[in-house]
């Protein structure tokens, strides 16, 4: 198969999973008519019609709030807010409502909806155009986060977040459009790593256009007799733990590349995730945390929920016994 843009891939996927389900639809700033700002969305609205592709005002608020309540009353809505940085104006109705609903319903409604959103910088945007707003959004149960590096992924992975039960968040970095790379139509799934070079000296886990540079950074090293294994995460949300332990046991040292500050990143998630876990020599490091669920409403459950006094201790009882 001829390898084709970033963006067709994008493109395709939507263009497959519209004519594949009556129930997705897509609309957001530009997608429709001009076929959205940076190229993504050519070509569906003429194919598929202003009732399941069309333009909307320039509010992400409205247009989260119009995805949740399509969502939860059977659509499965994609929709597009131009630049991740503006995520901030839908972050509400996401964090509050769309991401609790079905927690909320004990699982009996789903909330199948994607919102796709530009990041990354190296376009020359600026400040406010620029952003990798995946450590806004890391901590929030019930909501899986998309980073695709390849236009194989961006395709498999866009069809998976369609037709996912949950809310997802699918970045596409601004920097990767024009990459060109082989598709091969298959759906793919949330959550799995890809280890996109193997070594024996160092793991180097990142995601996006942090993986081509890695990547190449690695050809560099060889040259200096330093062998590079570079994981591609895929998924920020949930985390592939298991790829990178495994990678992490084979080379005892591991670099995280992160495009987004440094504090509170999801780079210092995966250190802590390999500080708990990876060589297992002695339970010297770990969390007392919440778990990963919305709040409950329960007061036995909410007790439960929180690390207090009496889990704090019986937790270092367990480790230190």
């Amino acid at each position: 198969m001829a390898p084709i843009a970033f963006r067709t891939a994008v493109r395709d996927a939507l263009d497959e999973e519209l004519a594949a389900d009556e129930r997705v639809i897509l609309f957001g700033e530009d997608v429709a008519v001009a076929g959205g700002v940076f190229a993504t969305t050519p070509g569906l609205y003429e194919k598929y019609g202003a009732d399941r592709v069309f333009d909307t005002p320039i509010s992400e608020l409205a247009l989260a709030g119009a995805a949740f309540g399509s969502a939860v009353t059977g659509l499965r809505p994609v929709i597009e807010i131009m630049f991740g940085d503006f995520l901030t104006l839908a972050m509400d109705m996401l964090v509050n409502q769309a991401t609790k609903y079905r927690f909320l319903t004990q699982e009996q409604v789903a909330v199948p909806l994607v919102i796709r959103s530009v990041v990354g910088a190296g376009g020359r945007f600026g400040a406010i155009h620029s952003q990798m707003p995946a450590s806004w959004f890391m901590g929030v149960p019930g909501l899986k986060i998309v980073a695709p590096s390849t236009p194989g992924d961006a395709k498999s992975l866009l069809k998976a977040a369609i037709r996912d039960d949950n809310p997802v968040l699918f970045f596409e970095h601004k920097r990767l459009y024009g990459l060109e790379g082989e598709v091969d139509g298959q759906v793919g799934r949330l959550g799995q790593a890809a280890v996109v070079r193997e070594g024996n000296d160092i793991t180097i886990v990142t995601a996006m256009k942090s993986v081509h540079d890695a990547s190449e950074a690695a050809t560099a090293l060889e040259a200096d007799g330093i062998s590079v294994e570079v994981i591609d995460l895929r998924t920020l949300r949930p985390i592939d733990v298991e790829t990178i332990l495994t990678s992490v046991r084979k080379t005892n040292r591991i670099a995280v590349v992160e495009e987004g500050p440094a504090t509170g990143g999801w780079a210092g998630e995966v250190l802590a995730c390999v500080t708990e876990e990876a060589l297992g020599h002695l339970d010297d490091a770990w969390r007392i945390a919440t778990p990963n669920t919305p709040i409950p409403y329960s007061p036995p459950l909410e007790d439960a929920f929180l690390p207090g006094p009496d889990r704090i201790a019986a937790e270092i009882r367990r480790r230190l016994r």
